[in-house]
């Protein structure tokens, strides 16, 4: 048997080969009747394909010899898809054989016909050929981490990610980020390496992923390796749970070492034990001769520090007896370590003297196994930038011709678009003076008639009854008013402090038209911009509207309230009167304030669609009526909700 070394994350790794089904020889049985039906050649390749991919992780011969036939009978018919599913299984089942070279290869091999096929691929297939690219991906990192490259490995674990993330195969994304841990876990990044487990964790609990609770062993394993065993035993706990569902025994053996590891740590010698021997039990029963060897090394250790030594060479001798037939370095290390510090503790100078020289043997054959690792990988590196290097260039001839392309395009659609402008041009101006028209009704219905003939008449009075000063008074503030309102009318918008200003106007002068009937406040939120802006005169109507309709019909002094406000990307102006509520007012049917109020609402509408038109974003106007607790109106409240625009053009248009 070929020697191998214990490869310290291969409890993650197992997401990325998948698991064996229980009912293999069913499906395998299955898959062959039906092969020697079909006459159909591309489905024939793919029965082979399936076949190959059974067979993967018992039998890699027969992976190899299946993906071999479809390659075979593939390359007749020209079926790119049965090419790279069989470079897949082909590169799988060296990754087993621990040729790494060669399975990465096939996984390069598997990557280009991916590739060619997504840049044909209809798109019924093309969800199934990413899925594909994104497998080599996956696999070439798997690769990589075998040979301890992580940081190619981490290269390759992302590109799967991304294109997982694209397809939204979360199956798929939850193994990615496994495979990123394992390459975190491995650089000694635990925190790195338990970020990523928890994302996996996330995902498989939401697609309720039945292998979850590996996840939530491994998590537990990080924790311990940390020296959080608090969590570590949380999570440990956790996965006992769902292992005592199912019937994956590997698993649950596994867990219970991790078990006896803790309670190693945490000085509880006989329940170390007992799980040290729980896992012994399971790996004999599964016929787990690695995992036999490992728990009864632990158990050696175990008695061992104990000084039990008599004990504890009983169970070492058994381990390393296990180690050798599997033919597993980095155990028959250890097992021949322990050995001869049991033989020395136990004043046998010439057996420690053996079993430290196969130590030493052990070791530099692991050391060995190391240096042609470092070759290979080496290798291996020389190969990926050298493919790297290629595929960057044809990016860059690629990229060369696409921006050609682009130009030429570009300069196609400007002619076209010259010639559109010029025959839209007539259409164009119409719309605008249109616009400007609606503008204009909407700036000068603003300015009620009526309301300047009472303030005139106001003014009048204040001569008569109250003395020159509160007339002089009023009139500045009208005519302030004015000035406002003729210099904000010259453009399009204004800012949002010129509005308060012209609104504080407004208010004050119905203040002292209606003998301070009632109180009112603007208050402008922390959110608005020194440059933020909206058209003239929008919010005035709404204004007279709560004091005409709703403050002056009441009974008492009132109170308006206007806040200016930004919520979700819009600006929101917000009118808030306690009058008498719209449904009372429109009974009370004052026809010619009626009139201009449906009229200035009509303009006022019209503003607001050309707004939404020309900023693709909504604009418009609500009004309900406030209700206290015995659902009486106590009443009016308005939302004007506009685009939030700017009075500079360098600011950004929302």
């Amino acid at each position: 048997m070929k020697n191998t070394s214990i490869h310290p994350n291969i409890f993650l790794l197992l997401f990325f080969f998948g698991v064996v089904s229980w009912s293999q020889n069913v499906v395998v049985d299955s898959l062959k009747k039906e092969l020697k039906t079909t006459r159909i050649d591309s489905a024939k390749v793919n029965l082979l394909n399936a076949l190959a991919n059974e067979f993967k992780e018992v039998d890699p011969d027969s992976t190899a010899h299946y993906a071999d036939k479809a390659t075979a009978i593939a390359r007749k018919i020209n079926f790119g898809f049965g090419l790279a599913n069989a470079a897949m299984n082909k590169g799988n089942a060296n990754i087993i054989f621990s040729n790494y070279k060669q399975a990465l290869k096939h996984f390069n091999e598997a990557e280009t016909y991916y590739s060619n096929l997504l840049k044909a691929a209809p798109g019924a297939d093309l969800k199934k050929v990413k899925n594909g690219l994104a497998r080599a991906y996956a696999s070439a990192g798997v690769v990589y981490s075998e040979v301890n490259n992580y940081s190619i490995a981490l290269h390759y674990y992302l590109k799967a990610l991304k294109i997982y993330q694209e397809i939204d195969n979360k199956n798929s994304i939850s193994k990615a980020y496994n495979n990123i841990a394992v390459v975190y876990k491995s650089e000694g990044n635990l925190s790195k390496a338990l970020f990523y487990l928890q994302k996996a964790l996330q995902i498989q609990k939401q697609i309720k992923e039945p292998t979850f609770g590996v996840t939530l062993m491994n998590i537990g394993v990080v924790y311990f390796e940390q020296g959080n065993a608090n969590q570590a035993f949380s999570y440990y706990s956790q996965a006992q749970k769902e292992f005592d569902k199912t019937t994956n025994e590997r698993n649950n053996a596994l867990l219970q070492s991790y078990w006896g590891d803790y309670f190693k740590k945490q000085h509880d010698i006989e329940k170390a034990f007992a799980y040290y021997q729980k896992s012994l039990t399971a790996y004999e029963a599964l016929d787990n001769q690695f995992g036999a060897s490992l728990a009864l090394f632990n158990m050696g250790q175990l008695y061992f520090d104990l000084k039990k030594y008599s004990d504890a060479l009983t169970y070492t001798k058994k381990s390393l007896d296990l180690a050798k037939a599997i033919g597993v370095i980095d155990q028959m290390i250890h097992s021949e370590k322990l050995l001869s510090d049991i033989y020395s503790a136990l004043n046998n100078p010439t057996e420690s003297l053996v079993h430290y020289k196969e130590y030493i043997i052990a070791k530099d054959s692991l050391n060995n196994e190391e240096n042609n690792k470092k070759f290979l990988r080496a290798e291996m590196n020389f190969e990926f930038q050298k493919r790297e290097a290629l595929l960057l260039e044809q990016n860059k001839r690629q990229s060369q011709f696409t921006w050609f392309a682009i130009i030429g395009g570009l300069l196609f659609l400007g002619l076209v678009f010259v010639t559109y402008n010029r025959l839209q041009i007539k259409r164009r101006l119409t719309l605008q003076k249109e616009v400007a028209e609606y503008e204009q009704k909407a700036l000068h219905l603003q300015m009620n008639p009526h309301f300047v003939f009472n303030c005139l008449g106001s003014i009048s009075s204040f001569i008569v009854q109250n003395g020159t000063d509160s007339a002089i008074k009023y009139l500045s503030k009208f005519s302030k008013l004015m000035r406002l309102t003729l210099e904000y009318s010259k453009g399009s918008l204004i800012p949002i402090d010129k509005e308060i200003e012209s609104l504080q106007n407004y208010l004050e002068l119905e203040q002292l038209r209606f003998n301070n009937k009632f109180e009112f406040r603007i208050h402008t939120s922390s959110a608005i911009e020194d440059d933020m802006a909206l058209p003239p005169l929008l919010v005035q109507p709404f204004v007279e509207n709560a004091i005409l309709h709703g403050i002056v019909p009441k009974e008492g002094d009132g109170r308006i309230e206007v806040n200016f406000n930004v919520i979700n990307n819009q600006l929101i102006c917000t009118i808030t009167d306690d009058g008498i509520g719209f449904t009372k007012s429109q009974a009370i049917k004052e026809n010619s304030v009626k009139a201009h109020q449906s009229m200035a609402l009509e303009i006022t509408k019209k503003r607001l669609e050309m707004m939404e038109s020309s900023t693709q974003q909504k604009a418009h106007v609500t009004m309900e009526e406030v209700y206290n607790i015995d659902n009486h109106i106590i009443g009016t409240k308005i939302v004007i909700t506009l685009p939030i625009q700017y009075t500079l053009e360098t600011k950004p248009r929302i």
